[in-house]
């Protein structure tokens, strides 16, 4: 049985000696007129067989006559192109959210949130502070009464500079000139109440708070004569903060008590007196304590005299 190529040899074999009889004979007008029919047949049937393909490789003549290709197959290919132009529009447009842009978004939100709570909480806790009063801190004050002088800051001042013996116990107000009166006489009777050490608070008309820390009972004497121990101290608080001034060791003069005058300190200058009345004072440098001025001048007026003792938080209250 031939195979295809046998059938295309063998044809071609008859087609080209007819061919060039044809071309290379001039005389023979009949046979270019009217192609044999065994010619006409073959090249109908090799058209038939390969339609598009001609000997040398292009399309044959009939095939040369078709026309351009069809109109829908022009359609098909524009259509695909602009939903191709669509979509290239649409990405440009509308980028796709990927997975880490979402998670970026999350991490975003979850630190905004943090910071609006974070700064939301200092906001309530310096409002709380600002809106704390002055009487919550007073109270947190170991005191058995108001004192018009004793500011908590002032007060964590004594507690680091009182004796031991007394830290931590209750304060107790001995004396102050707004209840008893202004009486040195009865300062000195108070101060009887509690046998410990009393610590004597006073102020000037300019703002002074300014004082020092004696031995209780107070017992006057007929003369001139200083008593005390060398726990004995003066304060002041003009120089922009509570400042001490300890004993130096110069002397003994730690205080002196007599029914019209209690000074503390001496060597030059009283480091504070007071008068009978409780009315005027005096202060200067001294070299008990080698302190400065007390007071905003060395002659003042008083404002107010307290006089604190100290116990024991289970002691009975004082009548």
């Amino acid at each position: 049985m031939y195979s295809f190529k046998d059938k295309v040899t063998d044809k071609l074999s008859l087609l080209l000696p007819n061919s060039n009889s044809n071309s290379n004979s001039n005389s023979n007008s009949s046979s270019q007129a009217n192609p044999s029919k065994e010619g006409k047949s073959l090249s109908s049937y090799l058209s038939y067989v390969i339609p598009s393909i001609g000997f040398g490789g292009s399309k044959t003549n009939k095939h040369q006559n078709d026309p351009i290709p069809s109109d829908s197959d022009e359609y098909n290919y524009e259509k695909v192109e602009t939903e191709d132009d669509k979509f290239d529009n649409y990405v440009d447009c509308n980028p796709p959210c990927t997975s880490m842009d979402l998670l970026k978004d999350d991490i975003i939100g979850e630190d905004q949130t943090s910071r609006r709570s974070s700064s939301s909480s200092e906001v309530f806790e310096e409002a709380n502070e600002q809106q704390t009063p002055n009487t919550l801190k007073k109270s947190l004050l170991n005191l058995t009464d108001d004192s018009t002088f004793i500011s908590p800051e002032l007060y964590e001042f004594f507690e680091s500079c009182l004796p031991n013996i007394v830290k931590g116990r209750q304060w107790v107000l001995l004396y102050s000139t707004l209840k008893d009166g202004v009486s040195l006489r009865t300062l000195i009777r108070k101060s009887a109440e509690l046998s410990c050490p009393g610590l004597l608070i006073v102020g000037d008309r300019k703002g002074a708070v300014f004082g020092g820390l004696l031995e209780c009972p107070l017992k006057p004497t007929p003369k001139r004569k200083y008593q005390g121990t060398n726990q004995t101290f003066v304060f002041t608080t003009i120089y922009g903060q509570p400042t001490l001034f300890r004993p130096t060791g110069a002397n003994r003069y730690y205080y002196m008590c007599l029914s019209d005058l209690l000074a503390i300190g001496g060597g030059g200058n009283y480091a504070l007196s007071l008068d009978e009345d409780l009315l005027t004072g005096t202060s200067g440098p001294c070299d008990t304590f080698g302190n400065k001025c007390l007071a905003h001048s060395p002659e003042f007026e008083l404002k107010n005299v307290e006089l604190w003792g100290f116990r024991h938080d289970s002691s009975p209250s004082r009548g």
